[in-house]
């Protein structure tokens, strides 16, 4: 379970402040898997990155039980000058997993061949990406945080992560950032919209379609 208690976040554009979070209290349930909507700007990814503590509120308390991921296929915690199999065990150990069953997870789904032993600062945008998704899911989280991309590779590549993250969320749940319905009907049972700060939760992802449909028709008039 992840709880946010009176959590505000803003940023200043000069010396106009934009509100991102503002006083947001949500429980995002253990078993129950939420996508999140909100049009661009509205600071979804910094919702992402505060949920998994990679960027600090404002004000507020967040309690979190259980394992968290990063967001899926984010390579940016990663080290350049090491290589795949370095920072696979890397890892590992900081998430106290074992090291040999991440490192042989890691080079078997990603499918690097050879460069699994090169720098990652030697990679493509595409082999990055693959390492860091394979890495991802490697490790066994409570929560997967999922900030809007969600495949990588070629088609086959593809339908094989989709297995894989399938076979992950039957027994995690799942905190998803996409403007894909479709993605989100996949994935999600619940949502969430992000709208001038407010974070409103929705049983009935229908219901949350529609008034996102709304908020993007107001916003092009």
């Amino acid at each position: 379970m992840i709880t946010l208690t009176n959590v505000c976040k803003r940023y200043y554009t000069g010396s106009v402040p934009k509100v991102v979070l503002d006083d947001v209290s949500v429980t995002f349930p253990m078993g129950r898997s939420v996508g999140i909507l909100g049009l661009n700007g509205a600071g979804k990814s910094t919702l992402i990155r505060i949920i998994g503590d990679a960027e600090p509120a404002d004000s507020g308390s967040i309690r979190r039980q259980g394992n968290i991921s990063w967001p899926l296929g984010y390579s940016g915690g990663f080290q350049n000058n090491l290589t795949a199999r370095d920072n696979a065990r890397f890892v590992a150990r900081i998430y106290g997993e074992p090291p040999e069953r991440i490192e042989r997870f890691t080079e078997e789904f990603a499918e690097l061949g050879s460069y699994f032993d090169l720098p990652l600062r030697t990679y493509s945008a595409g082999m990055r990406g693959r390492f860091a998704f394979s890495v991802s899911l490697a490790c066994n989280f409570d929560f997967y945080l999922v900030d809007e991309a969600l495949e990588t590779g070629d088609a086959r590549y593809k339908e094989k992560f989709r297995l894989a993250f399938e076979e992950r969320r039957a027994d995690s749940s799942v905190i998803l950032v996409s403007h894909n319905e479709q993605t989100i009907r996949r994935n999600c049972d619940m949502a969430a919209i992000l709208n001038e700060g407010k974070l409103t939760m929705y049983d009935d992802l229908k219901e949350a379609f529609e008034y996102y449909q709304y908020l993007q028709t107001r916003a092009v008039r």
